[in-house]
């Protein structure tokens, strides 16, 4: 069974709202049931033979490297716009000193790996998509299989380990520059020591934030991941198939990213998280 398995009513008859409706949700969990088997099935392929380590490598550098530049700019900016959206308030109560806490716990915790998944995602989950969907429109995929090739391993498992791999160094770069960019500003611009913003924004940290940090970009990964794999794979309709997918990729990764990191955030949040990182 496929998406392609439910078609409209035949030329003459008027569908109903009804009919229309359901066709609809059946093609919902439909999805949904296909890319739940195809997350599953790539995280079991990740530790099984064959592993394609050449295809792994070169993702990483197209994941990873290529979306430095945008990563670290838009991090470093980040840090700028909260200190100068915090530092009138904070000049009110002579607080200033807090700057440093705020920066620190702001990027690590929630704007760090939020907005570094979603450039990831906008950046790399629509290039997966468009990727694999041309392949799959060029018959190349087909070809693969002809050839004996599983193209789940082949395809998409590096690109799964690349994104999981790449993301949380992507994540604590962007962290780091984003504590420059704010403290460029509140130095210039509040006259705080460096010492004591850069030990603030230390001490300001507990291990239950490093974990929230560094948890929230894997998720994150194998989210946009899978789901910009599993859009190029189900490519319908041509060209303007693979159109549809990398937008479709790109929306569809983007929402479940910042619906996942409200339950992580209250997971993290959550008495027993704080008990158990004292």
């Amino acid at each position: 069974m496929s998406l392609t398995d439910y078609k409209l009513p035949e030329a003459g008859r008027a569908p109903s709202v009804l009919s229309l409706i359901s066709d609809s949700v059946k093609r919902q969990v439909l999805a949904v049931q296909n890319y739940t088997y195809l997350s599953v099935r790539v995280i079991g392929d990740i530790f099984t033979p064959p592993f394609y380590l050449l295809d792994a490598f070169e993702q990483m550098d197209v994941i990873g490297v290529g979306s430095l530049p945008i990563v670290l700019l838009t991090g470093f900016f980040i840090g700028v716009v909260t200190v100068l959206q915090t530092a009138s308030q904070f000049q009110r109560f002579g607080q200033t000193a807090l700057t440093g806490d705020v920066v620190a716990l702001a990027l690590v915790r929630e704007l760090g790996p939020t907005i570094t998944g979603l450039l990831v995602a906008g950046r790399n989950s629509s290039g997966m998509a468009s990727e694999l969907g041309s392949m799959l429109v060029t018959e190349q995929v087909d070809a693969m299989r002809a050839m004996g090739t599983d193209p789940t391993r082949k395809l998409v498992v590096p690109r799964v380990v690349a994104t999981v791999l790449m993301l949380p160094l992507l994540t604590t770069l962007a962290d780091f520059i984003g504590l420059i960019g704010g403290f460029v500003v509140t130095h210039f611009e509040l006259g705080l020591d460096p010492v004591q913003y850069w030990s603030r924004a230390v001490h300001a940290l507990d291990f239950s934030d490093v974990i929230q940090g560094l948890t929230k970009p894997i998720v994150f990964a194998l989210i946009l991941s899978t789901v910009g794999c599993y859009q190029g794979l189900n490519v319908r309709g041509g060209t303007q198939g693979v159109g549809r997918a990398t937008t479709q990729a790109v929306v569809v990764s983007s929402v479940l990213i910042l619906v996942t990191d409200a339950f992580l955030s209250r997971i993290f949040l959550s008495p027993f998280m704080s008990w158990l990182s004292r």
